[in-house]
């Protein structure tokens, strides 16, 4: 393999950095401290600025205008936060505590002597554990934003991976654990980085792959770029493998995964009349000149059968398979006629025989020269 081992990639990244010209102006990213706890590899840069000064979808640019104008969260209030949402989760573990002794759902009441505190304080808990659920997912929406950014290219639209990274910021609020110190963007981002690159393999691909290997995918490419920034060329195969740990032959095995496959009604030229398939050959179709030559190789041969008697052409034709392409035997044959197998042996050998003629087999000769 050439050192050309990136051209197939090439689109992500130009791809990439259109969308680094396409967010609103004024979308921080949280400060993303590193936590030991947390696997950060390819979450957002700390302070990273993400920007859009021209945005062609209208859609786009609205998401991003309306999340732009949320304010962000101070450590302390996403604690305060986090917190807010604990009480609400307790709460409702009592509910379900009680339902199950009940054997119904409880009233407000029979909730609040449960927890041994007033109906208004449930209610109060109960809006809090829900506004706060809110503000925490809403304040960090422009974290999804900066995620998804680096995965545009991979078969999913820009929206749709912002989408999904949303599912996964939900699923960060739902499980954070305030109590463990880190904050809340470098433990959220995991869980998008994670529904993000679970969506691409579920949907992005014409052929399913395992999570576990988009993942070497989305390696190999990261890898790919620094090398081609710190050597100022296109890597070679060993040095990406090299790199990554792996064996050379390995490696060609994830290049060949990461390929993604082409419509053949794909485009080909400015006119857009012509298609992809059009230049590329089926080999399993006949050519022209074979297509011809079997045909007259048919009719041929259904004069020479002519010559025999009409039993001799029925029996050759069912042996040999002439009329459905199936080669009956001689106990088949014997039974279409109700003669004895040994009858048709004798009706074939004296066929052949006659088709052995000169006169017979001249024009037949001709095609096996």
């Amino acid at each position: 393999m050439s050192n050309d081992v990136l051209s197939d990639f090439s689109g992500s990244d130009k791809e990439s950095i259109a969308i680094d010209d396409f967010i609103a102006n004024d979308i921080k990213v949280l400060d993303d401290e590193k936590d030991e706890t947390i696997d950060d590899e390819e979450g957002p840069e700390s302070e990273e600025l993400v920007q859009v000064s021209q945005v062609s979808d209208d859609s786009v640019k609205m998401y991003l205008k309306e999340i732009g104008t949320i304010p962000l969260l101070s450590t302390a209030q996403e604690v305060e936060l986090a917190k807010m949402i604990e009480r609400g989760e307790e709460l409702e573990r009592y509910v379900k505590s009680l339902e199950l002794e009940l054997g119904t759902d409880p009233n407000l009441d029979q909730i609040s002597e449960k927890m041994g505190i007033t109906v208004a304080e449930v209610k109060d808990i109960r809006r809090k554990s829900i506004d706060g659920t809110k503000k925490l997912t809403r304040a960090n929406l422009r974290l999804v934003v900066s995620i998804a950014k680096k995965y545009v290219g991979r078969g999913m639209l820009f929206l749709d991976l912002i989408q999904e990274g949303n599912l996964g910021l939900i699923r960060a609020v739902e499980k954070f654990d305030h109590k463990k110190g880190y904050k809340f963007s470098t433990y959220a981002t995991w869980w998008i980085r994670q529904a993000i690159t679970r969506a691409i393999a579920d949907q992005a691909r014409t052929i399913r792959i395992p999570v576990h290997m988009v993942e070497t995918i989305n390696r190999f490419k990261k890898i790919s770029r620094r090398l081609s920034q710190e050597l100022g060329r296109r890597p070679h195969e060993e040095e990406i493998a090299k790199e990554m740990e792996v064996t050379v032959e390995k490696f060609r095995d994830i290049v060949k995964v990461a390929q993604e496959p082409i419509s053949l009604e794909t485009p080909i030229g400015k006119e857009d009349d012509t298609r992809l398939g059009d230049f590329i050959e089926d080999k399993d179709s006949e050519t022209p000149v074979i297509s011809v030559t079997n045909e007259l190789l048919r009719q041929d041969l259904t004069r020479v059968l002519k010559t025999l008697s009409q039993r001799e052409q029925e029996v050759l034709q069912l042996r040999f398979g002439l009329d459905d392409g199936r080669q009956k035997t001689l106990e088949e044959v014997g039974q279409a006629f109700g003669v004895t197998r040994e009858r048709i042996r004798q009706i074939e050998a004296k066929a052949l025989r006659k088709l052995r003629h000169p006169n017979r087999n001249r024009t037949l000769r001709e095609y096996m020269e």
